[in-house]
């Protein structure tokens, strides 16, 4: 042991930078088991473990310079020419090299070839790969899943000729031929209010539209191409007006097109990365889809960002859960490790609770998109529920775990050196892009209605359960019986006059849902701890207790033979 190393592991303060975070994660690997092919696995586990390293190191490190360095507006030359650019720290464009290039996380889904293996690519996948890599960086994340989105919905929606003009540059993994996407939607009037748009559209020759209007967050800005919601003139009003456009950055010729960036967006989170405000001067455009169906077409793209969102707090969850559980193992206190204080291991399990709950249903959702767009009957509807579930609850939890792992590491946690105040910052952003709280639990509830999601949802749930023969028959039955009240609770959210139970509705289905399925994914791994979780989910975020007296997993929920859990 080096001179160097010896004061690294006897300094009081621990340091965690250089953790491969796939290798030390022995629950993902689990995990992974259940919801991979073995072959799969076995030929993603090296990818996997590299990513893994770099985020625990190299990546984190480019992260915190991107972090301290953000972009910056340059709207004219030296010469005096109005060519606008966003000057990006080196730092953040090789983060982008990784995320796009070598790993591919933009085009992942959209090739029929990636990291050596033929054939398409399970949603899991690529989401194991956001999965890791938000634990280092979280803003470039927005623009990569915006890129994967977009080309999703082109390859929906847009006509043959569109598809074979603009698709090789979005499954390209060539660095410097590669297009990256994002969408303009928001406008000052119109946040979630779609009806409000203004931006209008006139058509113009040769299949093009001339798009006119302001957009008031606009992440990415200078992407290669966005997909922009504008009412098309003369149209019908209202939503049956607004349509979706292809906005490409540059024209053919190679000039920029005819829209300006006014500023950059001076964001509490996600420095690295760019958002800004735009006005469209008659920027050319094709359209996507029919006339007058933009937002139900953008719907698809946002649904995407929303399964992203839900990955990315997942994500947050873990490295700050990670960080707080390295820091107790290694840092002594009276004598003692802070992981063996009674009050620090209920802390502790108050962060892993949350954050399994998310890890469990980006995998449920992720296995649930796969099923929908191999077009098996009732995929849709569940994925159609599943989405906006852990986009509401998956990004509220990660606000507060996010924050309490923070207080684990003391002092040293509110210092900008170290990775907690980035993740607190960044945390934020999730329940608030791409919807709102309020309306992604309304769209909880549109689920149910429009798409009769809640009989597939049930179903799903039973399934996993009756999968699961050896969970505690009275730990199942409390299952099955919150389930039916959670049901019970939606329904009524979904009559008329109900959505004011709209949160608590998605609440309830979420902690049951995961529940369920961390006790399944329990039993089949034999994870003692995961069956725990799924416990402490289940009695500490469902079920009514007494605040005034001490608690504890009742001793029937323990399987045969094996003890009570201890409450969080």
């Amino acid at each position: 042991m080096t001179e160097s190393t010896s004061a690294a592991v006897t300094h009081p303060i621990p340091d965690r930078h250089g953790q491969n975070l796939y290798a030390t994660d022995a629950e993902l690997q689990r995990l992974l088991a259940l919801y991979l092919p073995d072959d799969l696995r076995r030929h993603m586990a090296p990818h996997f473990e590299r990513l893994g390293g770099l985020a625990g190191g190299p990546l984190d490190e480019l992260a915190g310079t991107a972090d301290r360095n953000p972009p910056v507006l340059e709207s004219r030359t030296r010469t005096g020419l109005d060519v606008q650019r966003i000057v990006k720290h080196p730092a953040y464009v090789e983060m982008e090299r990784l995320a796009l290039s070598e790993f591919a996380m933009g085009a992942i889904s959209h090739r029929d070839e990636t990291f050596g293996w033929q054939g398409k690519m399970p949603p899991a996948v690529k989401y194991v790969l956001f999965y890791l890599f938000v634990q280092a960086e979280f803003g470039l994340c927005c623009p990569v899943s915006m890129t994967d989105s977009l080309t999703r919905t082109l390859k929906k929606f847009g006509s043959p000729e569109l598809v074979a003009r603009f698709l090789p540059r979005l499954t390209t993994l060539d660095f410097d031929e590669l297009a990256q996407g994002a969408m303009f939607m928001t406008e000052q009037a119109a946040g979630s209010d779609i009806a409000a748009t203004t931006t209008l559209a006139r058509e113009g020759a040769n299949g093009e539209w001339l798009l006119t209007g302001d957009k008031w967050f606009c992440s990415n800005p200078d992407a290669d191409f966005a997909m922009v919601l504008a009412r098309v003139e003369g149209g019908a009003p209202g939503m049956k007006g607004v349509s979706l456009f292809l906005l490409p950055r540059r024209l053919e010729e190679g000039s920029l097109n005819r829209y300006r960036i006014i500023r950059l967006k001076d964001k509490l989170g996600t420095r690295s990365m760019a958002s800004g405000e735009i006005r469209l001067e008659g920027a050319v455009a094709y359209l996507v889809g029919e006339q007058g169906r933009g937002f139900v077409q953008m719907a698809d793209m946002v649904n995407n960002s929303r399964l992203s969102n839900g990955v990315r707090a997942a994500g947050l969850m873990r490295r700050a859960v990670a960080e707080a559980e390295y820091i107790a193992a290694e840092r002594r206190a009276f004598g003692k490790r802070l992981a063996d204080m009674p009050l620090m291991q209920r802390q502790l399990d108050k962060l892993r609770v949350p954050a399994e709950q998310a890890r469990t249903m980006v995998l449920q959702t992720a296995q649930a998109l796969q099923r929908s767009d191999a077009g098996e009957d009732g995929a849709y509807p569940l994925l159609r529920i599943l989405t906006p579930l852990i986009k509401f609850r998956a990004c509220r939890d990660a606000r507060k775990v996010t924050g309490d792992a923070m207080e684990v590491r003391g002092g040293c946690g509110y210092i900008e050196e170290w990775s907690d105040p980035r993740l607190v910052r960044d945390a934020h952003l999730g329940s608030i892009w791409e919807g709102t709280s309020n309306i992604v639990a309304l769209d909880v509830i549109r689920a149910i209605k429009r798409e009769n999601s809640l009989p597939v949802l049930r179903a799903h749930v039973e399934s996993l359960l009756a999968g699961a023969a050896g969970i505690a028959p009275a730990f199942a039955q409390a299952l099955r019986e919150a389930m039916d009240r959670a049901c019970a609770l939606a329904q009524t959210a979904a009559q008329e006059g109900g959505e004011v139970l709209a949160r608590q509705a998605a609440s309830a289905l979420y902690h049951c849902t995961s529940a369920i399925a961390m006790a399944w994914e329990a039993e089949r791994s034999g994870s003692a701890e995961r069956m725990r979780w799924a416990q402490l989910a289940l009695l500490h975020r469902v079920l009514p207790r007494d605040p005034l007296s001490p608690d504890a997993v009742p001793a029937a929920w323990a399987a045969s033979g094996a003890p009570a859990a201890v409450a969080a």
